[in-house]
């Protein structure tokens, strides 16, 4: 498999196991009396983040995207309401702002966590081992 197949799916497997650890923070904080909207994307991000190999705009993109739907569902979930989460999204004027706030943070929290690798954003694939370094470029006459 190449490698960046394989950094990508670390990094879908980090953000499936950093988003469902945000969902049930959210629910324990959320149970204690505190909001915390930001938390479920922001986790999700991070997952990826730490599992993956390399930088990838698209990843966090597609991170930021699933932060935010991650954020409604949870806070939907979380509300006692008898509608669906399409008639929820539907009604989204209808949320608390505050709500709202926090939910739009963790979305760009996945997104900037979730297109870098690692927490200091470097890239972890460089050359293989076993791949001789390229020569050095020769002196340019002037």
């Amino acid at each position: 498999m190449p490698r960046y197949l394989i950094s990508h799916l670390l990094g879908l497997v980090g953000a499936l196991l950093g988003g469902a650890a945000g969902f049930y923070t959210y629910r324990w904080i959320l149970s204690k009396g505190f909001i915390g909207g930001m938390i479920p994307g922001a986790f999700l991000g991070l997952g990826c983040s730490l599992l993956a190999r390399h930088p990838s705009f698209a990843r966090g993109v597609i991170c930021g995207i699933a932060g935010l739907v991650l954020g409604f569902f949870t806070d939907w979930y979380t509300n006692d309401t008898d509608d669906t989460f399409w008639v929820y999204l539907q009604n989204v004027q209808s949320i608390n702002q505050v709500v709202l706030l926090t939910i739009v943070i963790g979305t760009f929290i996945a997104f900037w966590l979730g297109k870098d690798a690692g927490l200091a954003g470097r890239s972890r694939l460089g050359p293989r081992p076993s791949e001789p370094a390229p020569p050095p470029e020769a002196p340019k006459a002037v």
